[in-house]
Formats: structure tokens, C-alpha cells, sequence
């Protein structure tokens, strides 16, 4: 394999595909991961969620355990539903119970990771953590323990006060956690352990060094420090530059950038000779000669000075990365676009993590980095463009500087960007979900992994990469049909919040609002309840006449053209009539409620009920499913329907756009033929930000209450 290949007993993963891969992570008791099991994709992995899910926390944990010298956990740090065991184990020593009953209470940080090897004869490292007697099993466990060290239970708990007496219970356990939470640093410590994937109890401890040479990290922070300029100019870059020298000069003597340090180091000596010859001489005259002070022997003592030049010192505190400019002047580092910036210090960092890597004696066998919100200061496109050109840049570092011989590396990105989120493979996401201060994780490749999801898993990634939808961010959800109804909705919103008690408002939520018109909208079903994001469908009745299926009013309608309300009820020939005649019930399911066209007209207590509902939200969804039980009976006949937004507009503010007419058909018919007549975009303008004044169509209203629900 030539001085990058096989250097010192090395042994190189190699193969069209990695062979040896984390295949999943498991997190116990940090923070919102208390019971915490993720997938990792061969190559990336995107973890996407809304804030506070957890994402943040399972780099911390990875860089906690195994990037600095010493881990150390706060009490804080600990999942909060495990804190009160802290206080049940002070409670058993109390009680005089054997070290192994309290230390199974004992809260502890863990990580477990499942690990996929090729069957060789060489593993390297990982060769200790292979403890089954399968010769056939192409899996390993390892987990690390942040945990009570070993004979310290009593140390741990020694001088604080327990009674016994209940009147004094709280008062002493405030005093316990705060012994507790200086001592946790201090007395906790870090163990490893090789764990026989098909008999968990047999159990191998091993030292943290012998993992850390399995598994290699790295971490690129969201907050990377390209943006401090109050004082001075960062140079953040060439910060790096120095790094890669001091990685450098532990390779190979024969490696090619080893032999680059040495020319270095040449050049600095022959910088240090004239430094030494004529420099110095010069800077000696100015010394004052000691004879002037008079003292016996010291005329014969004269001074010399001696300059020493240090090739990291000078990189260190002298290299800064320029950008060419005109006529001889270089530009800073800091002249350019913290975008640019950030993709320079992305890449600087991937490759000197690349280096770190070949330049161990022993290679790891798993190779894991942590980017953090790369998207920072990065446009749409070129946030798409760096999630499709990672595993390229990572094979490109490869093939120019390993002899072809692949770098077994897995990222995991953490981000807020819809356009990475997006652009990324549909089976490479997973979803932090915060549930009751728990996170879980949603696999999107285990969640469309059935025949019957095969095409809504291509509509939607199709769908998610054109328009960028930030589903995967939001706390509720709005499909709507069209343009109208986008620029219409945050109006109506607005009207709606006023009804509504604070608490409730939809204006305190991050709503995502996407358009995707009544024939696609079923196609996210699946996703909506995968996420389980409470989602109001906003669509059109869409009446058509039998036989040829035109386009009628609703009144003279018999079936219905919209594909994602035949989908809903699951009735292909499904009438308006039948339809006008669904209740609250029927329309929703689970964490998602369909809402179309109804009669716009006063029904005898549905203002009243309206005005309960928005007073208090507890009482919200149970109201409005007794208010269901009778809602819209026979609507066709008792008043005018609309059949699609503009028209159901029309008929909520009769007076508003001359709508007239003495029987419901005359009235939608009116209405219909108006809104034939409007230009949509010109029309939701108007209404949106002109003529404010008017009523919010009674379907849309209803649905936005329902989703006001927590």
C-alpha cells in the first residue's frame, strides 16, 4: 500500500464500502436522553427537530466521554426523572443494604454502540471488544459508564444528615443534593466495557485508552468564532495551518508531508545561521561592556545574545491565511464572507481531522465527526450544495492522499436548515422528538420502510427537495390548497388568535405552513402521524355532477373530485351531502383534522359554543367533540356551501362582494360565478393587506381552533 497504507503493524480499512461501521447508538440518562437509541447512516447522518429535542445533547455526550482527557458530569447533567435515585440509594446505605443493591439504583451516563466488522483476521483495536464465541458474528458491543467509581459509596454519601423524621424529609434532601453536586465530579469516573452481542451478561471491562483508540471523534462547533471582529481580526484559519504542522511532523519520515516539515525546519536554520552570524553581532553592540562597572573579573565575562527560532511558534502566532488581491496587497482572512469563511474552516477542519487520523500508529477502527449547524452564514444553495458534496470530499481526501485506500469515517450533522434537511437522503434523517422531557428519535428509514409507503416516501422527498418545507422544525402544521389561501392564512390566523385565550394563540407556535393542493395532500398522512405534528388539512369539497364529473356548485353536487377527501373517508363516490353531514368527529384523527367547505350561516348556539371554547383550552377538544356530535346535519339544504376557498370567502361576507340571492342555489351560484371572475393573487393582496374587514370562512375558523389544542 505504499508509506500511507500499512505503516507499523497499521491496519487499513479497506473495500468499495466501509466494512467496519457504528450501525447504532444507544444514550442512557444525559439530559433529555434518558432512554435514547439512534441509527447511524454508512456515511451521513442528519439529525433534524425543533428546539430543546435533544440533538445538541447527544454530541455533548460523544465529547464529554470521549474527547477530553477527563470526562466530567455535572449533576445537572443527569436525565431529571433519574435524580431521585441519588436520594432512594442514600436511603438503602442508610439503611445498612450491600454496595451491589445500592449501586444498582445508583444514577449513572451511559452509551452503548453496536458496532459492524468485517470477518478479518486483523481487527486492531477492536479485536478486545470481540468477546463472543460466534466465529459467524459480524457484531460487537461496546458501552462506556460514567459511574460511582469503585468503593466510593460511602465516601460519596460521608457527613450528610438523614433523621428519618418526615417533618424534616425536605429540608434535608435540598441539603443532600447540594452535597451531592460537588461530589459528583468528583468521586464519578468513566468505565468501559466489551459486551457479547448475543449474551449481554457476559461482560468484559477494559481500559478508556483501549477505546479510545477503537473509536476516533471529532467536533466542528456551531459556534466557530469566524464572527468576532469587535476588537481584532480573527484569524481562525491559520490557527488550523499550525495544527496540521504539529500533525504532520508525527507521521511517517517518509511520509510526503513529514519530508514538507523538514524542508521547513531547514529553512528556519538557515535563517537561524544568519541570525547567529550577523544578527546577533549587530544586536551586541549595543550592550554596555561590563568593565564599565569596575569589579574585579568582570572585563572578562562579556555578553552574547543568542535568537532561537521555533517553526510552530511562528505558525502559531504569526501564519494567518490571506486571500489574493491587487498589486502585491494580500487580503485578511477576515476580509471575506463569514459564509466563504465557514466553508474554508469546515474543510481545513475535516482534512486536519483526516490527518489526525493517518497519522496514528494504530488507526482507529470507527472514525465519527460531529459537524454542528453548518449551515451558519452559508445561502439556501450553497447549504444544499455541502450536504451533497461531504462523502465526496471525504473520498476525494482518500484518493489524493491514501492511495485510494478509503477513510472510515461517519458524520453526524445536527441542524436547523430545512435546505439541508431537505436535500439529504430521505433514509439518512431521523427526527428528535421531545416527549414529557424524554427524547425519542424517528427513523425516517424505518418509518417508510413498507410497500405501501413506497410512494408517498418518492412524492415526499421529491416534494420536500422542491420547495423546502420545514416540517421537520415545526410545532404545527397547516396544508392548505393553494396560493390564496398562503397568503390569506396568517390573516386568518390573526383574526382567530383574537377569540382565543393567550395560551392558545397560534401565533406562540412555530406553524409551517405548506401548500400542496387537494390531489397531493394525502401523500402526508404518513409523515404528519410519523412526526406527530398536530396538523390541520385545509382543502376543497371540490362538487362535481354525475356522469361527466363537471364542476358544479355544492347544492346540485353528487360526488366529490378531491383525492385527499376520498382518501380521508375512504369512500372514492363519497357525496357533498354525506360530506356537509360529517362531524367533528369523523374529521379527525389522531393528531390530524380535515377541514372543508360548510355552510356559512348562524346556527343557533354555534357562536356561543365558540365563545366557551376560547376561554379555556383544557376544555377545548372535548367541547368541540360534543359540539361535533350535531355539527353541519343536513348543511345542503339548511344554507350555501362554497366550493372551493374564494367562493366559501364570498358566501362568509355575503355583503362584502354582493352576493345575493332568496334559496342556498342562487346564493352559491352567485358566489361561484364571482369568484370565477377574480385573479387569486391580485384577490388574497387585496384582502390580506387592504380590505381587512371581514369574516373568516366558518371551516377554516373551526379548524384553527381545533389546532389551537394542545
Amino acid at each position: 500500500m505504499g508509506n500511507d497504507g500499512e505503516l507499523l503493524g497499521k491496519k487499513w480499512i479497506s473495500g468499495e464500502n466501509l466494512l467496519m461501521r457504528i450501525e447504532s447508538v444507544k444514550v442512557n440518562n444525559f439530559r433529555l436522553l434518558r432512554d435514547t437509541e439512534i441509527t447511524l447512516d454508512e456515511k451521513t447522518t442528519v439529525i433534524v427537530g425543533r428546539n430543546n429535542s435533544g440533538k445538541t445533547s447527544f454530541t455533548e455526550v460523544f465529547r464529554r466521554l470521549l474527547s477530553d482527557v477527563t470526562a466530567k458530569f455535572k449533576l445537572e447533567d443527569f436525565s431529571i426523572p433519574i435524580l431521585e435515585n441519588f436520594w432512594n440509594a442514600f436511603i438503602l446505605m442508610k439503611e445498612g443494604k450491600e454496595d451491589q443493591v445500592i449501586r444498582e439504583v445508583l444514577p449513572y451516563i451511559q452509551i452503548t454502540l453496536t458496532l459492524k466488522y468485517d470477518t478479518t483476521d486483523n481487527l486492531g483495536p477492536l479485536g478486545e471488544f470481540v468477546i463472543d464465541l460466534d466465529p459467524n458474528s459480524t457484531h460487537s458491543v461496546a458501552m462506556l459508564r460514567y459511574q460511582l467509581a469503585e468503593g466510593k459509596i460511602a465516601t460519596f454519601f460521608e457527613g450528610i444528615e438523614y433523621t428519618g423524621i418526615p417533618e424534616k424529609t425536605v429540608l434535608e434532601k435540598k441539603d443532600f443534593f447540594r452535597a451531592i453536586r460537588e461530589r459528583v465530579p468528583q468521586f464519578f469516573s468513566t468505565s468501559v466495557y466489551a459486551i457479547d452481542p448475543q449474551d449481554p451478561t457476559n461482560q468484559k471491562k477494559l481500559d478508556l485508552a483501549l477505546f479510545r483508540e477503537l473509536l476516533q471523534t471529532g467536533f466542528i462547533y456551531a459556534q466557530r468564532g469566524l464572527d468576532d471582529t469587535t476588537h481584532k481580526d480573527r484569524d481562525v484559519l491559520g490557527g488550523i495551518v499550525e495544527r496540521m504542522l504539529s500533525i504532520a511532523k508525527s507521521e511517517s519520515p517518509k511520509s510526503s508531508k513529514n519530508e514538507t516539515v523538514v524542508l521547513l525546519e531547514n529553512a528556519i536554520k538557515e535563517i537561524q545561521y544568519k541570525l547567529d552570524n550577523d544578527f546577533n553581532q549587530h544586536v551586541n553592540k549595543l550592550l554596555p561592556a561590563l568593565s564599565l562597572f569596575g569589579y574585579p573579573g568582570l572585563s572578562t565575562l562579556p555578553l552574547l545574545t543568542e535568537t532561537t527560532l521555533d517553526v510552530k511558534r511562528l505558525l502559531e502566532n504569526h501564519t494567518k491565511v490571506h486571500y489574493p488581491g491587487d498589486h502585491g496587497i494580500n487580503l485578511p482572512e477576515t476580509y471575506n464572507g463569514l459564509g466563504s469563511r465557514n466553508l474554508i474552516y469546515i474543510l481545513f477542519q475535516l482534512f486536519e481531522f483526516f490527518k489526525m487520523y493517518k497519522a496514528r500508529e494504530t488507526a482507529a477502527n470507527f472514525h465519527l465527526i460531529f459537524i454542528e449547524e453548518p449551515e451558519a452564514h452559508l445561502h439556501p444553495q450553497m447549504q444544499e450544495v455541502f450536504i451533497r458534496k461531504l462523502t465526496e470530499i471525504s473520498d476525494e481526501f482518500s484518493r489524493q492522499f491514501n492511495d485510494g485506500v478509503p477513510w472510515p469515517v461517519q458524520f453526524v450533522i445536527t441542524t436547523h436548515s430545512t435546505h439541508i434537511a431537505n436535500e439529504a437522503s430521505f433514509d439518512s434523517i431521523r427526527y428528535f422528538l421531545n416527549t414529557n422531557m424524554h427524547t425519542r428519535v424517528k427513523d425516517l428509514r424505518v418509518g417508510f420502510s413498507t410497500e405501501t409507503q413506497k410512494d408517498d416516501k418518492e412524492f415526499l422527498h421529491k416534494y420536500l427537495t422542491l420547495t423546502k418545507c420545514d416540517l421537520f422544525f415545526a410545532d404545527k402544521a397547516i396544508l392548505i390548497e393553494g396560493p390564496t389561501e398562503r397568503i390569506l392564512m396568517p390573516k386568518m390566523i390573526e383574526k382567530v388568535d383574537s377569540e382565543l385565550a393567550h395560551t392558545s394563540q397560534l401565533s406562540n407556535n412555530y406553524l409551517s405552513i405548506i401548500e400542496v393542493g387537494g390531489a397531493y395532500a394525502h401523500h402526508f398522512f404518513s409523515l404528519l402521524n410519523f412526526l406527530e405534528i398536530r396538523t390541520l388539512i385545509v382543502t376543497d369539497i371540490d362538487s362535481v355532477e354525475t356522469g361527466n364529473r363537471k364542476k358544479c356548485i355544492v347544492s346540485e353536487g353528487t360526488y366529490t373530485s378531491n383525492a385527499c377527501i376520498k382518501k380521508w373517508f375512504g369512500d372514492q363516490d363519497i357525496s357533498p351531502n354525506c360530506l356537509l353531514s360529517k362531524t367533528e368527529t369523523e374529521k379527525t384523527k389522531g393528531l390530524l383534522r380535515i377541514s372543508y367547505q360548510v355552510s356559512d350561516f348562524f346556527e343557533p348556539g354555534r357562536e356561543e359554543i365558540f365563545v366557551a371554547l376560547k376561554e379555556t383550552a383544557a376544555a377545548l377538544e372535548p367541547t368541540m367533540l360534543e359540539m361535533g356530535k350535531g355539527d353541519s346535519q343536513n348543511r345542503g339544504s339548511n344554507g350555501p356551501t362554497g366550493r372551493s376557498f374564494e367562493d366559501a370567502f364570498m358566501l362568509a361576507n355575503k355583503s362584502l362582494f354582493g352576493i345575493t340571492g332568496n334559496k342556498c342555489e342562487e346564493l352559491e351560484r352567485s358566489a361561484w360565478e364571482n369568484a370565477l371572475k377574480v385573479d387569486k393573487t391580485n384577490f388574497a393582496l387585496k384582502y390580506a393587506l387592504e380590505d381587512t374587514s371581514w369574516n373568516v370562512p366558518t371551516y377554516i375558523k373551526d379548524g384553527l381552533v381545533w389546532l389551537s389544542l394542545n
